[in-house]
């Protein structure tokens, strides 16, 4: 089984995920860094030259070879939620963690981030919440959520590995003495 872990840039994804995974004993993947790896150029370059269509595509190609993978903490982009097959394949062989927080964490976070192609844009403020309200349905969707604003990347990494073992135990059929 792995676990997946989606939601808004600045929710903690990458450290978490590569936290949670060292601290586990598996290995970690992120979704964008093979995207990057694959077409040989940034998000940001792909996004510029061939726009968010070509990138979703790419995209989806990727999530289905990665879900096919096992005991992996697999870091999905911030959009991968906006198609229903991603979400599905994920679900497959990994439980889904939502990682939230509110615009002014995501804000203070991203801030630097001049690689992050949806928030150079006039007003990011904006652009975040009507992102965030977009896409809050397609997040919903996830096993369970945590939010990342008050918590260091140690303590969403606990709550994650307690999550994923009480939504396992939940899921588990009950057995009769």
């Amino acid at each position: 089984m792995n676990i997946v872990l989606v939601g808004f840039m600045g929710t903690g994804k990458t450290a978490v995920g590569r936290l949670l995974a060292k601290e586990m004993g598996i290995k970690y993947i992120s979704t964008d860094e093979v995207i990057e790896d694959k077409e040989r150029r940034s998000i940001n370059d792909i996004f510029k030259k061939n726009g968010e269509p070509y990138f979703r595509s790419v995209e989806k190609e990727i999530v289905k070879k990665v879900s096919e993978l096992d005991r992996f903490v697999i870091d999905a982009g911030g959009g991968v939620v906006l198609d229903e097959e991603n979400i599905q394949n994920l679900k497959r062989n990994g439980k889904i963690v939502c990682l939230s927080a509110d615009v002014n964490t995501i804000l203070e976070r991203t801030k630097r981030y001049r690689h992050r192609p949806l928030l150079n844009v006039k007003d990011p403020r904006q652009k975040v919440e009507s992102l965030l309200q977009e896409r809050a349905p397609f997040y919903a969707k996830a096993d369970f959520t945590i939010d990342t604003s008050e918590m260091t990347i140690e303590q969403v990494a606990e709550k994650i590995k307690q999550g994923v073992d009480e939504n396992c135990r939940e899921k588990e059929p009950h057995k009769n003495p």
